[in-house]
């Protein structure tokens, strides 16, 4: 039996460890290699370029999930990615499969299903968990102003969370999972502009990660 050289990615150490029991049990042909809870740090891990598979949360320290999967992308050897995550978002489930992961699977999932998933992607086929959200209310955003000429979304979500103009492009630019590197060069300021931008934006928004805040922009409708 073929071994499954593995990486798992996941905030939650419960997490990792309730998944190598199961693999203990009932998948011993997946080899664990590494173990991280922050995206930075497991980008760095040259357990990667030997692993056939990745399974990857999006919440993640460091670097979230979905620009990790990005930067994964643009390397010219990778693992399979399974998503494995508690967001049921959409559009998050979408910007997970344009960044390039093979598969997305709910939490909520039975050991049956995580295996079923593995399986596919390895086989090299795209894999929809039961459940996933892939439909959305994006059409929402192509209608007209009404004959009072309300504010735009746009306009409403500003005011509503007190952002600046440029808080607001710099969010834009996160939900297309850039790093603050690419978003700086995009917008003619610093790195650390953008840091700081980007940690006075999730304090303002209430969430603490860039998949939180992603879901905050597409609920608005803003991307």
């Amino acid at each position: 039996m073929k071994v499954i050289k593995t990486v798992i990615a996941d905030d939650q150490p419960l997490f990792i460890e309730g998944l190598r029991s199961i693999f203990t049990e009932k998948a011993s042909e997946i080899d664990i290699l590494a173990c991280h809870s922050d995206g930075k740090d497991l980008l760095k891990d040259q357990s990667l370029n030997h692993a056939d598979l990745l399974i990857l949360d999006l919440n993640l320290s460091g670097s979230d999930g979905l620009s990790v999967i990005k930067a994964l992308g643009a390397r010219p050897a990778r693992p399979a990615i399974l998503v494995f995550s508690r967001y049921n978002d959409a559009n998050i489930v979408k910007t997970a499969f344009r960044n390039g992961t093979d598969g997305y699977l709910l939490k909520k999932e039975r050991p049956d299903a995580l295996f079923g998933a593995i399986k596919s992607v390895l086989s090299g086929k795209t894999y929809v968990g039961a459940g996933v959200h892939i439909k959305s209310h994006q059409a929402l955003k192509s209608q007209p102003k009404t004959a009072d000429d309300q504010p735009s979304f746009e306009e409403r979500f500003i005011r509503k969370y007190y952002l600046t103009k440029r808080e607001l492009e710099v969010l834009n630019l996160i939900t297309e999972a850039l790093s603050n590197k690419e978003i700086a060069q995009e917008l003619f300021i610093s790195d650390q502009t953008v840091s700081v931008h980007r940690k006075n934006i999730m304090r303002k928004l209430g969430v603490s990660n860039t998949a939180g805040l992603i879901k905050i922009a597409y609920d608005n409708i803003l991307v």
